[in-house]
């Protein structure tokens, strides 16, 4: 794969079903050299794999010893989704420089985290580095045994409450029944967008927060169609590759073919 300025390379050293619905890819390899973590907790990169021209964007589970984990939420179809489900140990993606937007204040003494399946990953990590307050979780999905296993040696105790999934997010009324504690705190939650924006307005409205105090991320939408696309790139990206071409002059075919429509 070519790689554009602020992106990296890596080879997927390995594969691990978390649950169902979870897939664990750990990257790594010498593409990586460049790569830079933020340290910012709920961190993301754009990743791009193997037949596709499109990124979608991941939480950087974890980053250490020169090795980068994904959880990957398997969907019932999507860019990732089918690659991610197949032994694809040894395949080559593209990643772009990380970002993220947790920025806990000084003074915030507890810090919640609400989230559905795709905010897992994020959850799991600032609970891991946040460890000089208590951190509360609630999350939106079935349980996955030992997702949120915390070190022994971690003077702070982080509770897990488990919701279940059913007909749709209700993420935006649980949060109207939390018991808020008292004294300044950080309030950090992702899912479904409509969710989001029903809790942005209910944080900002009732609770009169400011933006310094939480951070909310519509991370999929439920109303908003996957796009189709009329010419799939699969084939198209095989048969390149095949013909030794480069990544340029695929994507530059596939841009005529979708002219020409």
């Amino acid at each position: 794969m070519s790689v554009r300025p602020g992106q990296s390379t890596a080879r997927v050293l390995s594969r691990e079903t978390l649950s169902p619905h979870l897939v664990r890819l750990v990257l790594g390899g010498d593409g990586l050299a460049g790569f830079a973590s933020t340290g910012v907790p709920d961190e993301w990169v754009g990743l791009v794999v193997p037949g596709q021209f499109q990124s979608r964007y991941y939480t950087v589970r974890t980053w250490r010893d020169d090795a980068l984990t994904i959880d990957v939420v398997v969907h019932d179809e999507g860019l990732v989704t089918a690659w991610a489900q197949t032994d694809c140990v040894g395949d080559e993606v593209t990643l772009s420089e990380p970002k993220g937007s947790f920025a806990l204040p000084d003074d915030a003494a507890w810090v919640h985290l609400v989230g559905d399946l795709t905010a897992l990953p994020a959850m799991a990590r600032i609970a891991e580095q946040v460890t000089d307050r208590p951190v509360r979780i609630w999350a939106e999905t079935q349980e996955v045994p030992g997702y949120f296993a915390t070190d022994p040696t971690d003077p702070v105790d982080t509770e897990v409450t488990w919701i279940p999934a059913a007909g749709g997010s209700r993420l935006a009324a649980l949060v109207e029944t939390i018991e808020w504690p008292d004294g300044p705190g950080y309030f950090w939650m992702a899912g479904e967008s409509a969710q989001m924006r029903e809790i942005r307005r209910y944080v900002r409205r009732s609770l009169g927060w400011g933006s310094d105090r939480h951070d909310l991320m519509g991370y999929w939408s439920a109303t908003r169609p996957r796009q189709t696309r009329a010419i799939d790139p699969g084939p198209i990206y095989a048969r390149g590759k095949a013909a030794g071409k480069s990544d340029e002059e695929i994507w530059a075919e596939y841009d005529e073919l979708r002219a020409g429509q």
